[in-house]
């Protein structure tokens, strides 16, 4: 579940078919100014979303340029992304001093049009409070205003507002298509931390009642989640982000199920059934 940092050397992370999240791809590519980087991904939608840096992107001939703004961390300004149809070749080029780019993608089958979301069009929303330790901002890249225009894939940057706290909480799960109480959804996350050498730590319980499973988050740490409750939290002193990738079985609208033991608390949380109706 957990894929400690490393240099992936511009191979996907998570790539497809991949035995625990099948429905997810997830791929890091680092570039200097000038270098370029060509990929193809038969059988998934992808978008490209870059860290740091500025890349011009062409898909299929259709070019989308100076694409993303930030230039320290992901900190640093706001999110832009291009959507890129399922199976489209793709060429990127770093146009800045350098760019770490995130690409994210989701099984699908049909062939969509590509197109980019630039910071107007990102969809944000902020819930929870100081008070509850659960306060957090989430910039969704591809989210409920592209819904028409996307298979299966939502695409988010979650962060830890203050210093310390829970994300996900109450614990929920997405591993069982029983509509309209759950959907089945993959999800992949990467984490970052400020300062650097912050830390935390992703739960996961398999099952309710029974003992779960934890892991320690390093900035650039990946996880991978199949199935359970998987809330995770950030030590005090310091902010938390992960990259978010959810790819659905059988539709792109995300249907949690809230843990019963602590699904009380959703009525405690300023800004969550807010939250829970963007992921569509």
């Amino acid at each position: 579940m957990h894929i400690a940092p490393h240099d992936n050397r511009n191979t996907p992370i998570v790539d497809a078919d991949d035995p625990t999240v099948p429905l997810n791809y997830f791929n890091i590519v680092k570039l200097t100014k000038g270098q370029n980087f060509e990929y193809q991904v038969p059988g998934y939608e992808t978008c490209i979303v870059p860290a740091t840096g500025t890349v011009d992107v062409e898909v299929e001939g259709v070019s989308f340029n100076k694409l993303g703004n930030r230039s320290e961390d992901v900190w640093d300004g706001e999110p832009e992304g291009v959507y890129v149809p399922v199976g489209a070749k793709v060429r990127l080029t770093c146009t800045s001093d350098a760019t770490e780019t995130f690409i994210a993608g989701a099984r699908y089958d049909t062939v969509l049009e590509p197109f980019d979301v630039r910071v107007p069009e990102l969809d944000k929303v902020q819930y929870g409070s100081d008070d509850t330790k659960t306060h957090r901002k989430i910039k969704h890249i591809l989210g409920q205003k592209q819904h028409d225009k996307v298979g299966r894939l939502l695409v988010s940057e979650l962060f830890t507002v203050g210093q310390g706290g829970w994300s996900g909480f109450p614990a929920h799960k997405h591993d069982t298509d029983n509509l309209p109480h759950e959907t089945r959804h993959d999800e992949t996350y990467n984490f970052r931390f400020r300062p650097k050498h912050g830390s935390g730590v992703q739960i996961l319980q398999r099952e309710e009642g029974q003992p779960g499973d934890a892991y320690q988050l390093m900035d650039g740490s990946t996880i991978c989640i199949d199935k359970g409750y998987h809330p995770c939290a950030v030590m005090p002193g310091y902010e938390m982000y992960y990259f978010t990738i959810l790819g659905g079985l059988s539709q792109r609208s995300l249907v949690q199920f809230f843990q019963p033991t602590h699904a009380y608390q959703i009525e405690t949380i300023p800004g969550i059934k807010d939250m829970v109706a963007k992921f569509k």
